[in-house]
Order: structure tokens, then C-alpha cells, then sequence
């Protein structure tokens, strides 16, 4: 039985060929042999450059011996027979016939015991190493190979070097699109999240999969490695890049083994497979991007359950016409590692049908396939009988494996939008049938010549196929022709007992792509880059045959011309994939070129703006948004988006109506239209959107805070404790709902229940430093001053911002550390100059530290920015008054009442600090209309009647002053300067008393 790259020829010799000998003339000669090690010193002989020849020369070697081996460069050249090259004990010599490498006969090249030489122009035995030519010709297949010269650990380090290093550059990538909706905001993933068994039942995304929002992409094996990966390295993108580097890595390992040992049986094809299958850049989606993991991963378990499923079976069993299952182990292997793989993504469950189809045409090595004729049909089933038991087992397990999926899906297939797959959703019939086949044919366009290169190519990226006069259908018959003739070459490969690399590639092309092909139900894309990481290793497959194909119909010159071409092309792939992978290093990049590269794409121009939008700047990003609208004027998110970014009210309730009018049950459009009328007083009609926001978004946790927060706001607490409760039921893992519930429960008067509220938030996101910021005010109202300090250091160190900074002042301040106090609201001034309040904080500090100057210097300049600053000229009046200014100190007092403030407790304690300052210059009466002012705004100044009741007692009106110290003394029963002012009072009415008494007698 001949190798598949055999043929047949009259038995020649070639003379052996020196080292440093060199060929200037194209064209076949006797004795001629265009080797790499030719190949690349001819190039530098012929003056290329020298930098690039090493790389030439050590490339070339393995390149035109995988391609062009010897015997196979002119068309006259043959290979050995069945029996060529064997070999004997004993030593032996060949025989000198002719000037080319040919087939020789049954004892051709026979050798004796001892070391067997080679004289000039003798024949190698016909079965030859990589070390000989680049490739090994297998006659029997039990038969074990030899071991070349070039070390096969060498072909695996250039292989290393070559896949890993075009996604290097990702080791400081961040994760971005799919990732954050995957890994960041994912409950099942994000870090303290406990492994639950929510993993096995919810999808890809974190959401249950019986749900009607639910994608159905149920992965959970490839969850728990990004669970596994937060657990060992945590939030760091570095190690996700990496883990998803290393595992393109194994693939393109593996692939290489199963193109050696199972497609082409030649380790030089293998390596050149792999190594265009390593820089291919259709695969920077899958490998850049964390969520690609899925197809990565899934790819390495489909060539480890293929490998598996033909380790099971006796290959070396001659005379059959379907080997025998030789290891049920290996075959159960299979299809443990098939469902892996479907349970790491979905299109892994093809790998049983690539095996099936492969068994059928490929595994059968009978001489004599009389079962094919109608003569024997009475035996078909007996000879089938060991495929028929394998298929049996296969096709009942897959069927079980998908009812399985079926049910975990809860009988319901994922709904989608129109803008998802645009071709899915029209009326006609032919319009659909025409898309769905020019998509296949630019996919496969796409791993030809990947030059356009898109995260997403939604909504029009490529317009629908309408009619048959389209000229983007000549490209879909093309694709049929070939598809056709591959299909054709197969069949008769098969009759003639060849080797089926044809077979394997489109295998490994076509069934993968299957579920992603529109064929039995709708898909939630147009294109997707990352779903053809599996097809790309068929097209690799072919590609690497057809080259080898190639080569043998050309003479030296063309098989030259050929072999820099394939270098060329995998340097451009290499600079390709190393472009693109820059574009995978953070949204920004990603965004911006998905604008540049399909600028008619509505989606790329909505989802730049929202980055634009999350980076604040604004103008870009209504641009965008009214860029993307202009392209398809029915994206109601893009409309709510640029509500929330409209100054004009009236102008963000237009596009919040609008989106509600494309998709009324829009939560998000319901939920800003509540917010902006609740905005506008109109607090039913924003209770009504805001609970319909609840009904079509239930684990949209804003929506519960804003509602349940408008419901206090009108005194309806028991309705706002149920919104919290639900919202905490169904959004479990918002740490802003737990954070919002906490803040309601402290207002509510139930600070030890809010206690379990902010640590709850604190734990699902260990970096939420309002949590802790509210945490430490609580247990300040609480009295305990060291564990609130503890929590404002704790969020400290998680974000060292201003708004942290200014309540551990404060409580320095309170508690009297005026030093630490100081250089707190230092140090927040600093971080945030513009903020008054800082400034003024830090003006009174040090106005009770006594740094008048300074802080009377800062209170004044904040006034010459803002003179309706009322804290302002209160503070300066307390400065003055201790610099005992008096008249400045009135002065201050007198513009903050100008102010007018609406709140009646601030304009009484203003008027108690002008008595104060009028008391100090001793105007009594006119601080007895301060006083009087102040009590009448608020009855409960217990101060004001002290001193009112102080001024009566000075003046010898001591009823009045009685009743003044009587009131004060309701207010606070426990004031002792009352007591002792009443206890004089009562001295100085018994001494008048007496006096009375004794000028009466």
C-alpha cells in the first residue's frame, strides 16, 4: 500500500550532492534538488540580505522539504513501492541507475549487519526520514518510524516561539467588550462570589438559564476556569491573557501531532500546518479576547477526543474493512472529552460527527472494498458490523448529551434582535437563503485573505443579499464549485485507497461551523472572528495540501517562487495578528478601530460612544450616538443613551419616549424617563415607570434603589422596605442595592441592621469605598470613634480621594486630634482645591488651633469666589469675634442674614450670634431683639432665653429674668449655669426682701 504522496516511476538514482554546491539556473537538471539549505544559500549568494538569510535558510530547510520533497520536484521523479527500503541484517550497498531519486526494488538498498555507507550516486532506501527529505513515506502503518535528523524538540521550540510571540504584546492588556459582561460583572465569576452551584445552571453571562433573557450559552467549564483563575491571581487581566496564550500554544501543539500521526503522516507538513494555524490572525478575537477562551479551549478538547477516538481502534489490523475497537478506555476518553468540550462551548459537540465521518471513509484498509459493489450487499452489514456498533454508541450518547442541553435550557431557544442578525429576521425566504450562503462564503474569505478584521460585524456591516442578481452570489457559487470538487476528491480518494487529507480538512472546516451557520436555528451574530478558531484548522489542513500539491507540478523555479511566497505570507500573518493584537489591549483601541474599519456599522459607533460617554467626554459621544441612530435609526440604546446625556430636559424626554416607542419594554429608557419626571415632581407617573422598569428588568438593581427612595422620600417606608427586600432577593449580588438598603435602614432608625448591609456590600465588592465611608459614619453615630477610624483608613487605601479624606478629618476634628485633623484636610484641600467646603473645613481647623491669619486669609478669598458662601461669614464672624473685632464680627453676621437662608433654625442661630456680638459691645437692648428674634424662629433655643433672662437679671428686672431662666430651664433641666444663675436670682430677691422688711420697721 503507497503513500498518498507517492507515484509511480521507473527506478533513477542521484548523485550525491556536496555541500556548497549551488544551481543558478530554473529549471529541472539531473541531480539537481532544490532543498532548503538551497534555498536559503542561493538566496544569499544571489544577494539578499544577510539579517534576513539565517532566517531564510534555517525556514526554507523545513519549508521546501515539507513541500517539495525529494523525488516529488520533477514530474519524472518517483518514491518507493510497498516493499522499497526495507532492510536486513547484514550490510548492503545500492544500485547506481540513473541521475534522480527513485523507486527501487524489493532488496533495493538492503543492508547487513554493521554500519551501511552510501558511495557517490547510490540509492537511499526507500523509506526515508525527515532528516533525508523533510518527510517520511509510511508503507504499512504498524510500522514504527525512524528518527530523522532534525531533532523534533527543535521543530517544537521554533512552533513555541512562533505561536506565542504575535500575542505577547497582550501581557498588558485589560479586559474589554465580552469580557467585562463575562468576568467583571458576572455574579459567578467576580471576585467574592462563592463557588455555588449557580455555575451549572446558569449561562455564560451569570444568568439563569430557564430565563427569558438568558443567551443559552451554557459553559461551565470554561466559568470555573475563569473562577480558578480569579482564585490564583485575582482580578489581574495579565493572567487571563496569558492562561488563554498558553492554551493556543497546547492547541497548536496538538494540531500539529494530529496532522503528523493522522492527516499527513509527515512531520514538515505538520509543522508548517501549525505553524500557519499559530499566526493566523482570525484568531486574535479568540485568543485576545478573555471570553475566547471558550473557542480556544474547546478546540484543544475536540483534537484530544478525535486523537482518542482513533487511539481506540485497532488500525493495525489488516483485512478488515472497519477496524475493531481495540480500547474501550480510549473510546469512552472520547466521548468524556467531546462533552468537555460542548461544555466548554457548544460547537464542541461536533467533534462526534468529524469522528463518525472519519471512521466511515477514512479508517477502513482493506486491499479489496467489495463491500462497495452491489455483488456483496448480503455481507455490508457484517463487514460494517465493528463502525456500526461505534456509531450506535456515538449517535445515542449525543443524543442524550442533547437532550440534556435541551433541558438545561429549559425547552426555549435564546431571543434575539433584529440588529443581531439582521438576515434572520426578514419575510422572505430567498433573501434569507442567499445571506446565510454569501456569509459562508466570506467567512471562509476571511480566513483566505484576513485584511478586514472587526470585534463586531452587526447591524449592516454587510447589507442582505436580496436578489439572485446580486454579484456577491457569484462568490456563494464559487464556494459551491469548490466545496463540490473537494467533495468529489474525497469519493475518489476514497476508491483508491489514498491518504484523506482532503477528508480530515474539510471535516475539521465544515462540522465545527455548523452551529454557527444559520442552518438549524438563529444566531446572535452576523460574523463572528472567534467562532472560526476550530473551522481555521481545516483551512490550514488544505491550505498546507494544496501547497504541497502545488509544488510537485513545478518546476525548481516555481517551487522557489512557491516557498517565498509562503514565507512572505506567514510574516504578513504574523505582522497582522501582532497589529491586532495592539487593538485588543484596551477599549479605547478596540472601539476606535471597529469605528475606523467599519464606519457604516451602527454597533461600533454606539458602543465607542459609550466608552466616550464612561471617559466623559460628552461631545464625542453624542456624536457617536447620533452617528450610529443616522445608521439605523431603530437603536432605542442608543436613543436612552443620549437622553442621559441631553442638558435639556424636555430634549431627554423626547429620546427616552422615543426608545420606549421602538421598544416599550426598554427598562433602562423606563427607568431614566421615571427618574427625569421624578426630577419634575411628578412622583406617580415615575413610580409607575420605575416598577415597569422592575417588571421587564428584575435584576436591574438601580431601578429598586430609585424607586424605593422616592417611596421614603413620601413617607411610605413600609412600601420602600418591601421595594428594598425584593431587590435584594432578585439582585443578590449588587453590593449598591445592599450599600442604598443600608443608608434607608440607618435613616430609618435601624443602624445595627444597616451594619449587615454595608459589610454584605464590602464583601460582593471588596472595593467599595462609599460602603465603607458610610460603615465608619455609622459607627461614629454610634459612639465607637476606632472602628469608624478603622473604615475610613480601610477605604483609604482602596481609593485615596478627597470625599474619604473629609470624614476622618471631621472626626479628628470632633474628638479634638486638631493636629491630625489639620493635616487631613491638608492633604484633601490639595486633592481637590475647588471644593469650598474642604477649604472651609480647613479654615476652621485652624481657627481653632488659632492660626487666625491663615484661616481669616483663606475665609476671605473663598468669599471673593463666592459671596453667598453663608458658613463663610459665619466663620469670619467667630474669628473676629476672638481677635475681639467686634464691629467686623456684627458686620459678617449682618451679610449672612442679608442671605436669607430658608432653613428658620440657621437664621435663629445667626440672630443669637449677633446678640452675642451686641452683648460684647454692650448693647443690651439691641441684643434683646437679637435674642427675641431667635426664640421666636425657634422656641427651643435654650440659649436665647438664658440670655435674654442674662439681660433682664443685669438691668433689675428680676420677674422677667426669673421667667426667661424658668423657660430656659425646661429646655435643658440639666444646666448648671441656669441653676447657679437662678441661685442668684433667688440671693438677690431675699436681699431685696430683707432690705424691704427692714425700711418698713
Amino acid at each position: 500500500m503507497r503513500n498518498a504522496s507517492e507515484v509511480s516511476s521507473a527506478p533513477r538514482l542521484e548523485p550525491k550532492m556536496e555541500p556548497g554546491t549551488f544551481f543558478y539556473k530554473c529549471g529541472p537538471r539531473k541531480g539537481q534538488l532544490n532543498s532548503g539549505w538551497r534555498l536559503g544559500t542561493n538566496l544569499r549568494r544571489a544577494g539578499g540580505p544577510w539579517p534576513a538569510s539565517p532566517f531564510l535558510w534555517a525556514f526554507g530547510k523545513v519549508l521546501s522539504g515539507a513541500l517539495c520533497p525529494r523525488g516529488l520536484l520533477h514530474p519524472e521523479a518517483g518514491t518507493t513501492g510497498r516493499s522499497a527500503g526495507r532492510r536486513e541484517k547484514g550490510r548492503g550497498r545500492g544500485h547506481q541507475a540513473g541521475g534522480h531519486w527513485g523507486t527501487a526494488g524489493r532488496s533495493a538498498g538492503r543492508r547487513e549487519k554493521g554500519r551501511g555507507r552510501r558511495t557517490p550516486g547510490q540509492g537511499t532506501p526507500g523509506r526515508r526520514t525527515l532528516g533525508d527529505n523533510g518527510t517520511r513515506a509510511r508503507c504499512d502503518p504498524r510500522a514504527a518510524p525512524l528518527r530523522g535528523r532534525c531533532c523534533p524538540s527543535r521543530e517544537l521550540k521554533t512552533r513555541n516561539f512562533s505561536g506565542s510571540g504575535g500575542h505577547f504584546s497582550l501581557r498588558e492588556g485589560e479586559f474589554v467588550h465580552d469580557d467585562v459582561w463575562a468576568i467583571v460583572n458576572n455574579p459567578d465569576v467576580r471576585p467574592g462570589a462563592p463557588l455555588r452551584w449557580g455555575i451549572f445552571t446558569n449561562d455564560f453571562w451569570g444568568k439563569g438559564m430557564a430565563e427569558n433573557t438568558s443567551h443559552k450559552s451554557y459553559r461551565p467549564l470554561c466559568v470555573l476556569t475563569f473562577k480558578l483563575n480569579i482564585f490564583l491571581t485575582g482580578m489581574n487581566p495579565f493572567y487571563f491573557h496569558a492562561v488563554n496564550v498558553i492554551l493556543h500554544c497546547l492547541v497548536t501543539l496538538v494540531l500539529m501531532y494530529t496532522c503528523d500521526k493522522t492527516v499527513f503522516k509527515n512531520r514538515g507538513l505538520a509543522f508548517v500546518t501549525a505553524l500557519l494555524f499559530a499566526v493566523h490572525p482570525i484568531h486574535t478575537e479568540a485568543v485576545a479576547g478573555i471570553v475566547g477562551r471558550a473557542d480556544v479551549l474547546a478546540c484543544l478538547l475536540f483534537l484530544l477526543a478525535f486523537l482518542s477516538y482513533n487511539r481506540s481502534l485497532d488500525q493495525g489490523c489488516a483485512g478488515e474493512c472497519f477496524p475493531p475497537t481495540a480500547s474501550p478506555f480510549f473510546l469512552l476518553l472520547s466521548l468524556f472529552l467531546g462533552t468537555c468540550a460542548m461544555l466548554v462551548k457548544e460547537t464542541g459537540i461536533t467533534v462526534f460527527g468529524v469522528c463518525l465521518v472519519y471512521d466511515l471513509f477514512s479508517l477502513s484498509h482493506k486491499q479489496d472494498k467489495s463491500y462497495l459493489t452491489a455483488s456483496s450487499n448480503r455481507n455490508f452489514l457484517l463487514t460494517m458490523r465493528p463502525f456500526l456498533k461505534r456509531a450506535v454508541l456515538v449517535i445515542s450518547y449525543v443524543i442524550v448529551v442533547l437532550y440534556f442541553r435541551l433541558w438545561i435550557m429549559g425547552g426555549s431557544m435564546p431571543l434575539f434582535s433584529e440588529q443581531d442578525n439582521p438576515a434572520s429576521f426578514s419575510p422572505y425566504l430567498l433573501t434569507r437563503f442567499l445571506t446565510y450562503s454569501y456569509l459562508l462564503a466570506f467567512n471562509v474569505w476571511l480566513l483566505l485573505a484576513p485584511v478586514t478584521l472587526c470585534y463586531d460585524w452587526q447591524v449592516g456591516s454587510i447589507p442582505l443579499v436580496e436578489t439572485i442578481w446580486d454579484m456577491r452570489n457569484l462568490a456563494t457559487v464559487l464556494l459551491a464549485v469548490v466545496m463540490a470538487l473537494l467533495s468529489l476528491h474525497c469519493l475518489a480518494a476514497f476508491k483508491r485507497l489514498e491518504h484523506k487529507e482532503v477528508l480530515v480538512g474539510l471535516l475539521f472546516l465544515v462540522f465545527p461551523f455548523i452551529p454557527a451557520s444559520n442552518l438549524f436555528f438563529r444566531v446572535g451574530f452576523v460574523v463572528a472572528e472567534r467562532v472560526l478558531y476550530m473551522p481555521s484548522m481545516g483551512y490550514c489542513i488544505l491550505f498546507v495540501h494544496g501547497l504541497s500539491k502545488l509544488c510537485t507540478w513545478l518546476n525548481r523555479c516555481g517551487a522557489t517562487t512557491l516557498l517565498v511566497s509562503t514565507v512572505l505570507l506567514l510574516l504578513l500573518f504574523s505582522w497582522k495578528t501582532v497589529k491586532q493584537n495592539e487593538i485588543w489591549l484596551s477599549r479605547e483601541s478596540l472601539f476606535r478601530s471597529g469605528v475606523q474599519t467599519l464606519p457604516h456599522n451602527a454597533k461600533v459607533h454606539y458602543n465607542y460612544a459609550n466608552f466616550l460617554k464612561d471617559q466623559g467626554r460628552n461631545k464625542e459621544a453624542i456624536y457617536h450616538y447620533r452617528t450610529a441612530l443616522k445608521l439605523y435609526p431603530r437603536h432605542a440604546s442608543a436613543l436612552n443613551n443620549l437622553g442621559t446625556l441631553t442638558r435639556d430636559t424636555a430634549e431627554a424626554k423626547m429620546y427616552y419616549q422615543r426608545a420606549l416607542q421602538l421598544h416599550p419594554q426598554h427598562n433602562r429608557a423606563l427607568f431614566n424617563l421615571g427618574n427625569l419626571l421624578k426630577s419634575q415632581e411628578k412622583k406617580e407617573e415615575a413610580i409607575t415607570l420605575l416598577k415597569d422598569s422592575i417588571k421587564y428588568g428584575p435584576e436591574f438593581a438601580d431601578a429598586y434603589s430609585s424607586l424605593a427612595s422616592l417611596l421614603a422620600e413620601q413617607g411610605r417606608f413600609k412600601e420602600a422596605e418591601e421595594i428594598y427586600q425584593a431587590g435584594i432577593k432578585n439582585c443578590p449580588d449588587s453590593s449598591d442595592l445592599h450599600n442604598n438598603y443600608g443608608v434607608f435602614l440607618v435613616d430609618s432608625g435601624f443602624p445595627e441592621k444597616a451594619v449587615a448591609h454595608y459589610q454584605q456590600a464590602i464583601k460582593l465588592s471588596p472595593s467599595h469605598h462609599v460602603a465603607m465611608v458610610n460603615l465608619g459614619r455609622l459607627y461614629r453615630s454610634l459612639g465607637e470613634n476606632s472602628m469608624a477610624e478603622e473604615w475610613y483608613k480601610r477605604a483609604l487605601q482602596v481609593a485615596h480621594k478627597a470625599e474619604i479624606l473629609s470624614p476622618l478629618g471631621a472626626l479628628y476634628y470632633n474628638t479634638g486630634r486638631y493636629e491630625e485633623a489639620l493635616q487631613i484636610y491638608r492633604e484633601a484641600a490639595a486633592l481637590e482645591p475647588s471644593q469650598r467646603e474642604l477649604r472651609l473645613a480647613l479654615a476652621q481647623v485652624l481657627a481653632v488651633m488659632g492660626q487666625m491669619k491663615e484661616a481669616e486669609k483663606m475665609t476671605n478669598h473663598i468669599v471673593s469666589e463666592d459671596t453667598g458662601c453663608l458658613e463663610c461669614y459665619r466663620l469670619l464672624s467667630a474669628i473676629y469675634s476672638k481677635q475681639e473685632s467686634h464691629d467686623k464680627a456684627l458686620d459678617a453676621i449682618d451679610k449672612a442674614l442679608q442671605l436669607k437662608p430658608k432653613d428658620p433654625k440657621v437664621t435663629s442661630e445667626l440672630f443669637f450670634t449677633k446678640g452675642n456680638q451686641l452683648r460684647e459691645r454692650n448693647l443690651l437692648d439691641k441684643a434683646f431683639e437679637s435674642y427675641k428674634a431667635a426664640i421666636e424662629l425657634n422656641p427651643d433655643q435654650a440659649q436665647a432665653w438664658m440670655n435674654m433672662g442674662g439681660i433682664q437679671h443685669i438691668k433689675g428686672n428680676y420677674v422677667s429674668a426669673r421667667a426667661y431662666y424658668e423657660k430656659a430651664l425646661q429646655l435643658v433641666p440639666d444646666s448648671k449655669l441656669l441653676k447657679e444663675n437662678l441661685a442668684k436670682l433667688d440671693r438677690l430677691e431675699k436681699r431685696l426682701q430683707e432690705v424691704r422688711e427692714k425700711d418698713q420697721t
